[in-house]
């Protein structure tokens, strides 16, 4: 692939807890990605716009405040709506119980707390490119 691939990061509902979004943000653009982080507190409306308006090859979403099944279900809905195809991933503090259920509402990957930054790298690119 000769172009970068377009991440846009968000952080969802009203947790201000960052880090793990900047940490996820830098290890993106390290492996060469361009990445739009689009700051505390935002909708999923919002990250739906950005991810439209910026072009963006996927969606990740930082989410700790166990809000994860209603966010992720309004703004995989959002992209349904608008017709818009952008895989989404998640990291955060989600239940191992969650998991299975928010792949099978459309997250293409839940990442948790201690997964290697490679791993996270490796299936962005395996998401967006089909590697």
């Amino acid at each position: 692939m000769s172009r970068r691939i377009r991440v846009v990061i968000g952080k969802p509902g009203l947790d201000g807890h960052d880090r793990g979004a900047k940490v996820v943000s830098r290890a993106l653009r390290d492996a060469g990605m361009e990445v739009i982080y689009t700051g505390i507190r935002q909708t999923p409306s919002e990250i739906v716009n950005t991810a439209i308006q910026e072009d963006a090859d996927i969606i990740g979403l930082s989410i700790l405040s166990g809000a994860h099944m209603k966010l992720c279900e309004k703004l995989l809905k959002l992209l349904k709506e608008k017709d818009i195809n952008i895989p989404v991933f998640l990291g955060g503090i989600i239940p191992e119980d969650d998991i299975p259920v928010l792949k099978e509402i459309g997250i293409k990957e839940v990442f948790t707390p201690g997964t290697s930054l490679e791993l996270i790298n490796n299936k962005v690119k395996e998401i967006v490119l089909g590697e």
